[in-house]
């Protein structure tokens, strides 16, 4: 068997169900066919529809000539935006990333009342060389055109560039961005998104925290979306260095009720 990357952590397996294979290498995620427990369930007799997860779709580049992958899961009225990660030395989320649609899915009618779009990795060239900037060195969560910029007007990267026209192009209900922290982990919020924050700390126990309470963050993508386009938007920040299977067992339950908002 081929050597895999440190941060590859075990897969999850389910008794009596096909094992659903995510290896995530630094050029991306691969997934094994979608098992057969995925499925949304019928309210009319004991009939199930099975629902494939979609496959990433190409919404961009890096500047390395790294795919932006993209997929959509789901039709329902609630939009809700995943972020995978930000900066290339926060890998923690991998696994969250190449589950989450399935474990969408898997729940009775969600994929009926909500529309889910996952963003795999906004800064691949990041993820490659494991630096939290991009191949220019450039820090992504603060190429934001936010009205806090200190210099400039953001947007200058091609990987902020997609990320900014997909939100516009939403208009999500929910944006939530995946990073890590160094020796603690919480749920940050910016904008409207005070009572998503305190859901996700129900399900997850994860304390709660709001921008105003760290450090400022001139043009993250906070910033803009919170606070300039008043869109509800989490930052998940796991504690650096969880193993990514971990990673998502600790947030599984509180992801999937805010996407629901509940």
């Amino acid at each position: 068997m081929a050597h895999l990357p440190a941060f590859v952590h075990t897969v999850s397996m389910r008794p009596m169900a096909t094992l659903f294979l995510c290896l995530v290498v630094p050029g991306g995620c691969v997934q094994a066919p979608p098992p057969a427990w995925v499925t949304e369930r019928q309210n009319a007799g004991t009939e199930s529809t099975v629902i494939p997860v979609p496959k990433w779709q190409e919404i961009g580049r890096s500047v390395e000539g790294r795919p932006i992958r993209y997929r959509k899961v789901g039709s329902g009225h609630r939009c809700v935006l995943w972020i995978g990660g930000v900066h290339g030395n926060e890998t923690e989320g991998v696994v969250a990333t190449c589950e989450l649609p399935s474990a969408f899915l898997a729940e009775k009618g969600l994929a009926s009342r909500a529309t889910l779009h996952l963003v795999e990795d906004m800064n691949p060239d990041g993820r490659f060389a494991r630096t939290r900037g991009n191949s220019r060195g450039v820090d992504l969560n603060r190429d934001f055109p936010a009205s806090n910029r200190r210099n400039g007007r953001g947007l200058s990267q091609p990987e902020s560039r997609v990320v900014h026209d997909l939100v516009l192009k939403l208009q999500p209900d929910l944006v939530i961005v995946a990073h890590s922290w160094r020796d603690r982990c919480f749920i940050n919020f910016d904008g409207p998104a005070r009572r998503a924050a305190y859901i996700f700390h129900g399900h997850s126990r994860y304390p709660v925290v709001p921008s105003t309470n760290i450090a400022v963050t001139p043009g993250s993508m906070g910033s803009w979306c919170g606070w300039d386009m008043a869109i509800p938007i989490l930052t998940l920040e796991w504690r650096r260095g969880t193993p990514p299977g971990l990673a998502w067992t600790e947030t599984k339950e509180a992801i999937l009720a805010v996407t629901r908002g509940e």
